[in-house]
């Protein structure tokens, strides 16, 4: 019997000899592996957490204690630790356990996350609920390197060192981030630290030079200025936190000890930690950003299921290097995401026009707007979910000013296994009701190829939202073609009613209208809308006059989207209007397929909605 077969809880875990914790390290590896080269998902970021998450778990007392994972992207030991083991195997499955931490699924998911560098925030929100029902338990932070750099993380360090509030952030560092100081030296100032001899012998100086008056505290900035350069933990001691580290993360022995003691700490606490981003699995220990996120793959050799088939993504990125090549004012920008966006040939080609502003989506757009305000054209390529964190900019640097910034809306809709946190069901509704945006969506490939041409010719801010996954299958013309601003295009006429469309539900919308045709001979046109705003009303005007029913497509939230701004231009109320999209809920995890048609979102399901609500 496995090690890990006999752990249901945490606390199971002190039950277990000290000899054995290696065996039970590489038995969660094995599963980790295992599963996810079944079920896909984010490998690298779990492998190098396995010893850290051990540890947390070891020492402190979860669920009393809060342990709140950033992303939640590396937290698969801590779910096979919690009771899912048994279930681990559905993970990202419909129905099945989610990739991320859900506080739905388990009350050992604190709060849940998908987003990145929210945990030091929602964990200082638990610390201060704790302080005001005058409670006692540890609440603990794990965040790593790449998640710190957003801005909302600095904004919680902020606020937690000047709170004060007893908080541990654990720094899980996978890229030397700050500091390669790993070895004996550092771990003896990091046992130094846990004891507070150095932190006592700190008070004792600065209350020394205090004294001095104006020459001591000249003094006092200068030795704090070379603390800060000879110790980069001390970024984190500015802003109020007892910095610790950095630490291995891979030994598991020695994260308990320091862990043990500083669970007790009065204050904010930041321990640096040092992990191996895919530990384990040497495939993916050389290359982590590719088992970043995978789909299904071959355990021995790490080969990965190929799919040589185009991607809506694939067809933005070509595009806008062509287009850069003949004009020298077309900068890419892109937030951490530059290979899910396809920008890895524009950076190649283009390397002083491409910027990878790191998790900094808000940065991403406040950065554009400033281009473009300079009269370069500045392309933003970032995805559906993620677009949200930088609503503010959106409006205000942007639109409020007009300014020429595209933005690229990358894995719009339903984008399967990742979940609620990643579907990309809104921006149609939050875009909307933005003044001065044209919000457009193509049906197929080459519309996509000529909507990204068009938008450098309508001077305005634009959104263009795309699928993920692959293209239509229609042939990409050589030729570019403007697209005229706010035209939409019938692409068949109808007697009976029509089918307004927009996006990738164009040809679901024309195979359900040829459906309808053949099992009742209702003639049912389709219209390629093309632009959510300014939305053709010449085109809809002229139709409104000829039918009794409409019907609206989109794979976006009825509310506030295509259904809602065709209902707000309608001029009679005897025309029956039916809305197909999805329903005023998050949408779970599950494959794209099962998704559409659970939600009505294929053409025998557009049909069957159309024909019963006639």
């Amino acid at each position: 019997m496995k090690i890990l077969d006999k752990i249901d809880k945490p606390s199971d875990l002190k039950l277990i000899r000290k000899e054995l914790f290696p065996q039970l390290i590489d038995e969660i590896r094995e599963e980790i592996i295992r599963t996810v080269s079944k079920t896909g998902g984010h490998l690298a970021s779990s492998l190098g957490t396995v010893e850290l998450i051990l540890a947390l778990h070891y020492v402190f007392n979860v669920p009393e204690d809060k342990i709140i994972f950033d992303v939640g992207h590396q937290a698969y030991t801590h779910k096979l630790i919690t009771g899912r083991r048994d279930k681990f195997h559905t993970l990202r499955q419909y129905m099945g356990i989610s990739g991320f931490p859900s506080r739905n699924e388990s009350k050992y998911d604190i709060f849940g996350t998908g987003h990145s560098s929210t945990a030091i925030s929602a964990a200082l929100g638990f610390a201060v609920a704790r302080d005001l029902r005058n409670e006692n338990y540890n609440v603990i932070s794990v965040i790593g390197d790449g998640s710190i750099t957003g801005g909302l993380a600095f904004e919680g360090l902020n606020n937690a060192g000047h709170l004060g509030k007893n908080i541990l952030v654990i720094l899980n560092d996978n890229e030397m981030f700050i500091s390669h100081r790993v070895g004996a030296i550092a771990s003896y100032l990091t046992r130094l630290l846990t004891l507070g001899l150095l932190k006592k012998l700190e008070k004792k100086i600065e209350l020394f030079l205090g004294r001095l008056h104006y020459f001591g505290l000249y003094l006092l900035r200068i030795t704090k200025r070379f603390k800060l350069l000879f110790f980069p933990g001390m970024l984190f001691e500015e802003m109020g936190f007892a910095y610790l580290g950095p630490i291995s993360g891979h030994d598991f022995w020695k994260l308990v000890e320091i862990l043990n003691k500083i669970k007790n700490f009065k204050g904010p606490v930041l321990l640096h930690v040092i992990t191996k981003k895919g530990k384990g699995y040497i495939p993916s220990e050389k290359t982590p950003t590719k088992f970043h996120g995978v789909t299904k793959f071959e355990v021995s050799t790490g080969e990965m299921e190929k799919t040589e088939q185009l991607t809506f993504s694939k067809v933005f990125g070509n595009t806008l290097v062509k287009l850069a090549e003949n004009d020298e004012k077309i900068i890419a920008i892109t937030a951490a995401m530059c290979e899910g966006t396809e920008l890895t040939e524009f950076s190649k080609k283009f390397p002083l026009r491409f910027f990878d502003v790191g998790i900094a989506e808000q940065h991403a757009l406040t950065f554009a707007s400033g281009l473009a305000a300079d009269g370069f054209r500045p392309v933003c390529a970032i995805y559906s979910t993620f677009l949200q964190r930088g609503y503010d900019q959106l409006i205000h640097d942007i639109a409020l000013q007009n300014l020429p910034v595209i933005i690229a809306i990358d894995r719009a809709g339903i984008v399967g296994s990742d979940g609620a946190t990643h579907q990309g069901i809104f921006d149609l509704s939050y875009l909307r009701l933005i003044p001065n945006f044209v919000i457009m969506a193509p049906k197929d490939e080459n519309e996509l190829k000529d909507m990204l041409y068009s938008s450098f010719k309508y001077n305005k801010p634009v959104a263009i939202r795309y699928p993920k996954g692959k293209v239509i299958g229609v042939n990409i013309s050589n030729n570019f073609n403007e697209i005229p601003l706010g035209k939409g295009e019938i692409l068949k006429q109808g007697i009976d009613g029509f089918i307004i469309a927009i996006g990738n539900m164009v040809y679901p919308s024309l195979k359900a209208s040829d459906i309808i045709y053949n099992e009742k001979k209702l003639n049912f046109g389709v219209i390629n809308i093309r632009f959510l705003k300014p939305i053709d009303e010449n085109l809809l005007k002229n139709i409104f006059e000829k039918v009794k029913y409409l019907v609206t497509v989109e794979e976006n939230v009825l509310i506030g989207g295509l259904n809602s701004a065709i209902r707000e231009i309608i001029p009679k109320s005897d025309i029956k209007i039916i809305g197909i999209g999805l329903p005023d809920k998050f949408i779970e995890h599950g494959s794209e397929e099962i998704l559409y048609n659970k939600y009505g979102l294929t053409p025998e399901k557009i049909s069957l909605t159309i024909l019963n609500n006639l």
